[in-house]
This record gives structure tokens, sequence and C-alpha cells, in this order.
């Protein structure tokens, strides 16, 4: 099992592996296709009401607090309904995406390009992630409340490396 701060991510995406263990620790960016479609325009602007650089973005929309935890469930979406959007991110300084599921052969091929890297989340596992998210943080975009904009900070967020930085996946080919 890799342990790695997500203020690392750059450098550790160099290393991990498709297929490797990781257990996630610091803050990363929560944001689902409501949010994407969102700041896919503000995209190398100054509007952008958070820094993607050197950053992971979770596909995940958590469920209301549940007794002292900050989310019910805390579980990843389908990462391919964010494939058009991806590319464009990781242009911009985004090194990690967190998501269940296959990606689109561009997405691969961005990851590559930029060094980026994909991990997946286990489905059905909305409460065991919820356990290992330490705090929530509404950055943006409140009116769309679960899909909200927000910062999660994680500690032993269990994911598998889906795409590596060489572009290797999991799956037998892309999307």
């Amino acid at each position: 099992m890799i342990e790695v701060y997500t203020s690392e991510i750059r450098n550790a995406a160099k290393t991990i592996k498709a297929g490797d263990e990781v257990l996630l620790y610091g803050d990363v960016i929560v944001a689902r296709d409501a949010v994407h479609k969102r700041l896919f325009p503000l995209l190398g602007t100054d509007k952008m009401p958070i820094d993607i650089k050197d950053k992971i973005i979770y596909y995940g929309g958590p469920t209301p607090k549940k007794g002292d935890m900050p989310a019910g469930a805390f579980g990843p979406t389908t990462s391919s309904r964010m494939d058009a959007y991806a590319p464009a991110f990781l242009q911009n300084g985004l090194c990690g995406m967190i998501g269940k599921g296959n990606r689109a052969k561009a997405v691969y091929d961005a990851i590559k390009k930029y060094g980026g890297i994909y991990f997946c989340a286990v489905g059905g596992a909305g409460a065991l992630y919820a356990a290992s998210t330490e705090h929530l943080t509404e950055v943006a975009y409140t009116s769309l409340g679960c899909e909200s904009l927000k910062i999660a900070r994680l500690n032993g967020f269990y994911v598998f490396c889906g795409i590596d930085a060489s572009g290797r996946g999991v799956f037998e080919q892309p999307l």
C-alpha cells in the first residue's frame, strides 16, 4: 500500500503504476458534473473560484452530515461524465482525478501528456469513504447543494490507480 499526501501528488504520480493501491491524505477538490460545467469556461482565467494547479479533483457528492462525521456517505460518481472536461483541466494544471469507471481515450492521452493520474474509488463504499474524510468545506456554487464545489480533507482514503502517468490503465482499453 502506497501512502500519498495530496500536496505531493505531482511527484508521486511519476512513480505510481496502474493497479497500485493508495491511501490518500490531505485536501482534494470535490466537484461533479454541474461544477465542471461552470468551471470549464473559467479555466485559465482569474475568475476561477479555486486553484486547480497540482491538485486532485474527487468526483463525489457527499450526502448530508451524519452525527459527528462531515458526511453521511461520500462515494464516487461515474467519471466518464467529466471526460469532456478532463483534458482541459489537466492542460490547466490539474494533476489527478478520483472517480469510478473507465475513461475516454482523450483522457488517457491527456493524463500521459500532462503527467496526471486517475484514481479509482470503490462504488458502493460511500459510508466507508465518509469515515476517511475529516472535513468538508463548501467553496462555491452553494445552490447546487451536495454537488457544490467543496474541499475535502482525506485521512487514509483508499483508492487504486486506474490510469498512471504513462497512460497505462487497469481497464482493457479506453471507452
